[in-house]
């Protein structure tokens, strides 16, 4: 059998050895990439919607509202009422704080309850509140307060009309002489309400919102006297 020649094995050894480094360094720049695209995965996510924990920029989000019991004082009558309906927001950016909060801008919002009918009757007319006008200064804010567990604060500043239908039992037991009983009932918030929410998820699931302070309705051509006032609105909202 023919001897190899001098030649052959440093060729050999030498390939070997390239070979070893080819494979360690594809290794390594394997591992690299991976610890990499993990690292930029982590701070992509960190920064999407997905996980920052507050709801997309541009989203508009549907809850309902329920408030029962709601304590409504008209001049020198108090009447509980239950008002039933719903709330839109549309999701905007905080420029204050864009990594741990977002503003709400009100889209749509009404509610309404039946009125307790006096002299025996079953109902007494009706109220509805409803959003005065677009909300072009989303004054409404959703803060995170803890990443883990989610917790979150929303204040939701509301100015809205409060419209009477068939107010003349309530304007009499209150004590008001109107020519214009007959006729709905026109009321404006003087000062906007704000109703707060500590929440563990957004959309909220039945949470309860308070009032942090009641809200004078005046009429709009008499914004100095004060015709009713919500004293509380215990509400609890639930995304839709």
């Amino acid at each position: 059998m023919p001897a190899p020649k001098d030649d052959e094995e440093p060729l050999s050894g030498q390939a070997r050895r390239d070979f070893l480094k080819g494979a360690a360094a594809a290794a390594a720049l394997g591992v690299g990439g991976v610890a990499a695209g993990g690292l930029l995965g982590g701070e992509a996510a960190q920064a999407s919607p997905e996980q920052s924990g507050l709801p997309p920029i541009g989203a508009e989000i549907p809850c309902s509202c329920l408030a029962i019991n709601t304590p409504l004082q008209i001049r020198t009558s108090l009447v509980s009422v239950d008002f039933r309906g719903g709330i839109k927001v549309r999701v905007d950016v905080n420029p204050d704080d864009p990594m741990n909060s977002v503003r709400l801008r009100v889209i749509g919002h009404r509610v309404s309850a039946e009125l307790p009918g006096g002299d025996g009757r079953e109902q007494g007319g009706t109220i509805t509140i409803e959003q005065n006008d677009v909300d072009v200064d989303a004054k409404s804010l959703l803060r995170m307060t803890n990443r883990f567990p989610p917790r979150y604060e929303q204040i939701m500043v509301l100015s809205f009309t409060m419209t009477i239908d068939q107010p003349e039992d309530l304007l009499r037991r209150a004590g008001i002489r109107s020519s214009k009983a007959y006729e709905p009932l026109v009321l404006t918030t003087k000062d906007p309400a704000k109703l707060v929410g500590q929440l563990t998820q957004f959309p909220p699931r039945g949470d309860l919102y308070r009032l942090q302070n009641p809200v004078d309705l005046v009429l709009p051509d008499d914004p100095d006297t004060t015709i009713a006032t919500i004293q509380k609105f215990p509400v609890k909202v639930g995304g839709l």
